[in-house]
């Protein structure tokens, strides 16, 4: 869309997506954005009463995905697995 590509670039945004609109680059955030609806949103739209109230409960979930949400093919969170890859990294340097 013309209008939205003209606003990226007035506030200095670089758009993520090929020139030809293909957002296969986009694969993994979409697939998060997926989960994110599902665990935490759907069923509870009408649960925050302000944009303040969404807003903590994004954080909270952001926060509790990464550190504690045991990611099943990985057989622990996010963090661990960096953490651990981080760790056999520095070893190996």
């Amino acid at each position: 869309m013309k209008p939205y590509q003209r606003m990226l670039r007035q506030y200095g945004i670089t758009q993520s997506m090929s020139r030809k609109g293909n957002c296969l680059d986009n694969a993994k955030i979409e697939g998060f954005f997926g989960i994110l609806k599902r665990e935490m949103f759907y069923g509870s739209e009408f649960h925050y009463h302000n944009f303040n109230q969404f807003k903590r409960a994004l954080i909270n979930y952001i926060n509790w995905y990464n550190k504690e949400r045991i990611k099943l093919a990985l057989k622990m969170s996010p963090i661990e697995y960096r953490l651990k890859c981080y760790n056999k990294s520095s070893v190996v340097n």
